[in-house]
């Protein structure tokens, strides 16, 4: 199997995992060899509800059973798509009332910086340094620095940077954006929160100027940071919202969400301004519907976010330990270097628990396990971190 897996399966590292996986089962990952695995990255904060949750399996394969794929996204009405941004929207400000369903993250971005042109008029886009939106070519132009897209461009024209968190930068959005787009917790920069007069900042400046806020919380909704949004959290709401991820509750769907006013550019001059055949596919959506009803009709998964987060800070303790970073049951364990960082995760690994780098913070374990995961369960994996430190 692994030679086959090297071999004819597409590798985006020269260093995979390599795990082979069997099975899962609530915050546990099986090889098959039987060795359980406890996943304190959930698929890279993919799997909110852990793996094989009973009511996402059921809701997958009653809807399996009734149909699949009908017709290119937007033409029939399905159930599961309508169910879900019905129940979405009951949980977000009134002026996010319709979504636009696709199948990933980067999709989302792409359909909501189409969006934002056709509305404005205007071309520039403005994004922080140490972002990451996604690989499709639109997406993967709001990064910087480049590392990851010199071989590829050029990429679009248009886009500038600003620095996260700096009052300074805020000058750079003009009457020539047409959208600011931030993470609203910096994922792979390794967990950096704004500052609440920041970002309250540049939604003021985004009025005045007449660009769109866009707001990427495609690692950072669905209860992460201890709220189902991580905006609620700051007095501000989003001209756009961008969810995938934890939204499909293991399946492959994104969105991107904004008023019904604003979407509703995207069905004129052109028509069909925007369109997907596999976006909201009907068995992605009925993941997602089972994982947002999951989410908030149990008050207890999102309210214990905070005293598991408060519970990972008591815990990880260690004179390696340079600074712990946390947004919710998120965080990021600052170690020396990424020479550190990799031994710890084999150690990890080695002693049976799954952990993780950043993309542009190396030098950073990351954490970010099932919602459901239990405070014993915290406890025994930050032993785990301790004793692969020591070691």
């Amino acid at each position: 199997m692994r030679a086959n897996f090297l071999k004819h399966v597409a590798q985006t590292s020269p260093a995979p995992m390599g795990l082979e996986i069997a099975g899962g089962e609530g915050v546990y990952l099986i090889d098959t060899a039987g060795k359980r695995y406890l996943d304190l990255i959930a698929g890279i904060g993919v799997s909110a509800l852990g793996h094989n949750h009973p009511a996402v399996v059921e809701a997958v394969q009653r809807q399996a059973g009734t149909y699949m794929h009908t017709l290119v996204y937007g033409e029939f009405v399905l159930g599961t798509q309508v169910e879900l941004a019905t129940l979405l929207c009951t949980h977000l400000p009134d002026s996010l009332d319709n979504v636009y369903f696709t199948n990933s993250g980067t999709e989302a971005v792409e359909g909501a910086m189409k969006l934002a042109k056709r509305v404005t008029g205007r071309a520039g886009i403005v994004a922080a340094r140490r972002s990451y939106h996604g690989s499709t070519q639109g997406a993967a132009s709001l990064m910087w620095p480049k590392d990851f897209t010199r071989p590829f461009h050029p990429l679009l024209p248009g886009i500038s940077h600003l620095e996260f968190n700096c009052d300074a930068d805020l000058g750079r959005i003009t009457t020539d954006t047409a959208a600011v787009v931030l993470e609203t917790v910096q994922a792979e920069w390794g967990i950096r929160k704004p500052r609440p007069e920041w970002i309250q900042a540049v939604r003021r400046r985004c009025d005045e100027t007449g660009a769109l806020l866009i707001l990427d919380e495609i690692q950072a909704g669905m209860g992460r940071t201890g709220t189902l949004f991580a905006f609620e959290q700051y007095g501000i709401v989003p001209d756009i919202l961008l969810l995938a991820k934890g939204f499909g509750g293991g399946m492959p769907l994104g969105a991107f969400v904004a008023s019904r006013e604003l979407m509703q550019s995207l069905t004129v001059d052109p028509v069909l301004g925007h369109i997907t055949t596999f976006g909201g596919h009907p068995v992605s959506c009925a993941a997602g519907l089972a994982t947002l009803r999951q989410l908030t009709d149990d008050s207890d998964l999102i309210a214990s976010v905070p005293q598991k987060e408060a519970l990972l800070h008591r815990l990880l303790v260690h004179p390696k330990i340079r600074h712990l970073r946390s947004a919710g049951l998120w965080m990021a364990v600052e170690l020396d270097d990424f020479d550190e960082v990799r031994r710890v995760i084999a150690g990890c690994l080695e002693r049976g628990l799954i952990t993780d780098w950043f993309l542009w913070n190396e030098c950073s374990l990351r954490i970010a396990p099932p919602l459901t995961i239990t405070e014993a369960e915290l406890e025994w994996a930050c032993g785990v971190i301790l004793e692969s430190l020591a070691a």
